[in-house]
């Protein structure tokens, strides 16, 4: 499969693999470049790979947003050897280092019914963790530019991380942030969700290009309408957790569907029971 670049910013270029739209980040310095996130499988990471070497010669630094398959196995290959640096933040590495047949499996539930061919492939794909943790902040030099990786607090997982441009005004807001599709709640923090991405939306101008996790490029307004649906999807758990409300009936005041509402309802219910 042939798979391109598209420009978006001065020397930032931004790919939308048509497997599950998944967005992976491009920018390019003066003799380095840093890859924000690395796809699903060493396939799909080789055809990532070909694309980049159409735009930049140089060595990449890889960042991934967060642990789930579709932005962290192409690691293995993409890193190269020796190795180039991989960063995360310290909760996704560690699970990623600690726990990859954990990982592995999830990832293979998760697809084996709706893409069983690509749940083949991840249940052979070689699982690198990544090389350098984060906590709350580091700052890279890629050839001459700043790029700021800032763990805004715990939302899509425990260890999002998100990647800012300031020179390009562009945040990388991985699965924070989504366009093609809703939100995915499973391993979420439904109560927290909310605020991190008000920081997000602190860090932005009126000019500010997010690119989310999958799909196209949100703007400014983008990103609050989707704060608003967390914040009042996190509002309406408490209220109902509060009222000894069924699940059921909050998820059908919800602004999601109740297939996809229901895991957070679950989550923050147990969480202000304190079963968590």
């Amino acid at each position: 499969m042939t798979i391109e670049f598209e420009e978006i910013g001065e020397r930032v270029y931004l790919l939308r693999h048509p497997a599950l739209e998944v967005n992976v980040t491009l920018v390019v310095g003066d003799g380095e470049a840093l890859l924000v996130d690395t796809l699903s499988n060493a396939t799909q990471a080789g055809e990532l790979a070909a694309a980049a070497r159409t735009i930049t010669p140089y060595p990449w630094t890889l960042v991934n947003t967060h642990h789930h398959f579709d932005h962290c196995f192409g690691n293995a290959t993409l890193a190269g050897e020796p190795a180039r640096p991989i960063y995360a933040h310290q909760a996704a590495a560690a699970r990623l280092r600690d726990h990859p047949e954990l990982v592995r499996q999830q990832a293979y539930d998760e697809m084996r019914e709706t893409e069983p061919v690509l749940a083949a492939e991840l249940s052979r794909t070689t699982i690198l963790a990544p090389s350098h943790p984060v906590h709350l902040e580091s700052t890279l030099d890629i050839g001459g530019r700043t790029v700021v990786l800032r763990h805004l607090g715990r939302g899509h997982t425990d260890g999002d991380l998100v990647v800012h441009v300031p020179d390009a005004d562009l945040l990388v807001a991985g699965d924070l942030v989504e366009e093609s599709g809703p939100p995915s709640f499973d391993d979420s923090y439904p109560l927290e969700w909310p605020e991190t991405v008000a920081e997000l939306l602190r860090l932005a101008t009126r000019r500010t290009m997010v690119v989310p996790g999958h799909g196209a490029i949100l703007g400014i307004d983008g990103v609050r309408a989707q704060h608003e649906q967390l914040a009042t999807l996190a509002w309406l758990i408490r209220d109902g957790h509060a009222d000894g409300a069924p699940a059921e009936r909050v998820a059908a005041r919800a602004p999601f569907t109740p297939t996809v509402t229901m895991p957070a309802i679950r989550l923050g219910y147990a969480e202000l029971s304190g079963d968590t």
